[in-house]
């Protein structure tokens, strides 16, 4: 059995290498740098290369400490990598925040699916993949025309450790309009457009799709037969530990640039996409209710280079106070889209600041759970779990306990390494807390509610 077992997980703002000891469930190194976007080229894009070289740079080092057992890759949504016959990229890959695919919007709409067969929302920029690919298809046709494989971006860097070629259900069904989670097949969209052929065959995330390539081994000093499995989005990768330890109903919120909820086994509400809700395919192949917001890249607009210290006393000041931040930060996603920020009463500065926004981003995420009939606890992973006002608001605003998974800097780390153990149930990890919920927490939170809805 795998027990130690690398991970490399390329975030939107942050690429890492991860070596994840599975005995204990923890991140015992890590090597992380900036992901930055090109922008030189036909369009924005992801530098590949300068990531291809940290990979294997880490890799290296974190071998020569601890013997890697095996490798599995989580990455982003949105993303795919567009392969000539060779299998080298035909097109650079896009960065999914450039607004290209507006300009051929109306053609493309005319050819989506509806929500009602994906549970993909219509959402802006290049979120969905499949308006992505057709405005590639369509402004670059010659350079389009040299494509002859599309992978997700998990899939991509597989396929450069190993040389096998992948698609895996998690990134397919991340609001791509590419995938029918009921169905459990492409969508009518990728016959409409031709590209079925394109797609390599669908391998679970817990797949071996062989080891690494010899060359690879010998730039690394990784051993020949070390396996690499076929890869996950991330977020799947968090509610990954989660299907495999607890029964439902539960929530859990993955945190990072994107705060994304997902039920599982709650209430069947009538998803909104116009609210940023969708249907996420866990790593079982299972439909997933979900909605999202980017909590961290508010707070981190909200909070800049300000101190994230606070006493007790502060947030209870905030509460009785109640300043309080109306969304949203970041416009054009999330439960409301088009609304536009505002600080009501006051814009409050030090420790009650840290408050005020971490009760913003609870307040959110509690809207979140709402829109997606979560039901039972709530797990929280990711950078919010050592939140302590927000964790507290959380519990106020949805009156459930919430529990915190601490077992690395993000659950994501652990999720995507069981996929290379390849197990089918380990310990739940997270309990509830022992939180006082306050009436000046709820109060604070039914009047955030009030306010939202004037």
């Amino acid at each position: 059995m795998v027990r130690r077992a690398a991970v490399i997980d390329i975030g939107k703002s942050n690429a890492k290498v991860a070596l994840v000891d599975l005995d204990t469930m923890a991140e015992v190194m890590v090597r992380t740098r900036p992901n930055g976007v090109r922008r030189e080229g036909p369009y924005p894009h992801h530098d590949v290369e300068a990531l291809w070289s940290f990979i294997l740079a880490s890799l290296a080092e974190v071998n020569r400490e601890n013997r890697i057992e095996a490798i599995a890759v989580t990455t982003h949504g949105a993303t795919a990598a567009l392969l000539d016959a060779q299998g080298v990229l035909a097109m650079p890959v896009l960065d999914y925040e450039h607004d290209g695919p507006h300009e051929t919007r109306a053609a493309y709409e005319a050819v989506r699916p509806p929500f009602a067969e994906t549970g993909s929302p219509g959402l802006p920029v290049g979120l969905n993949l499949g308006a992505q690919i057709f405005w590639q298809a369509t402004s670059f046709s010659d350079a389009f025309a040299g494509v002859s494989h599309i992978l997700m971006y998990p899939q991509y860097w597989a396929m450069r450790l190993t040389g096998v070629a992948a698609s895996e259900v998690t990134s397919l069904g991340c609001h791509t309009d590419l995938w029918n989670p009921f169905d459990r097949d492409f969508s009518s969209l990728v016959d409409a457009m031709s590209w079925r052929s394109m797609f390599p065959a669908i391998r679970r995330a817990d797949e071996t799709l062989g080891t690494v390539r010899p060359e690879i081994a010998a730039a690394t000093g990784l051993h020949a037969d070390t396996p690499v499995v076929c890869g996950i989005h991330d977020s799947n990768a968090s509610l990954l530990p989660h299907l495999l330890a607890r029964k439902a109903p539960f929530a859990v919120v993955s945190t990072g640039t994107w705060v994304v909820s997902m039920a599982v086994g709650g209430g069947q509400p009538a998803l909104d996409p116009g609210r940023d809700t969708l249907i996420n395919v866990n790593a079982l192949g299972d439909p997933v209710p979900s909605a999202r917001f980017m909590g961290g890249r508010e707070f981190d607009l909200l909070m800049g280079n300000r101190p994230r210290d606070f006493a007790p006393a502060d947030m209870a000041k905030v509460a009785q106070a109640q300043p309080m931040l109306l969304p949203s930060v970041a416009a054009g996603s999330g439960p409301f889209p088009k609304s536009k920020a505002r600080w009501a009463d006051a814009d409050p500065d030090g420790p009650e600041r840290f408050c005020a926004v971490s009760f913003y981003l609870a307040l959110m995420t509690a809207t979140c759970l709402d829109l997606i009939g979560a039901e039972g606890p709530i797990v929280v992973e990711g950078p919010f779990a050592a939140n302590a006002p927000f964790l507290a608001m959380l519990e106020a605003a949805t009156e459930r306990p919430v529990a915190v998974d601490r077992r690395g800097s993000t659950g994501t780390s652990v999720g995507t390494a069981l996929l290379a153990r390849q197990t089918r149930s380990i310990e739940p990890s997270g309990r509830p807390g022992a939180r006082a919920v306050s009436e000046g927490l709820r109060d604070y939170a039914a009047l955030w509610r009030r306010r939202v809805a004037a």
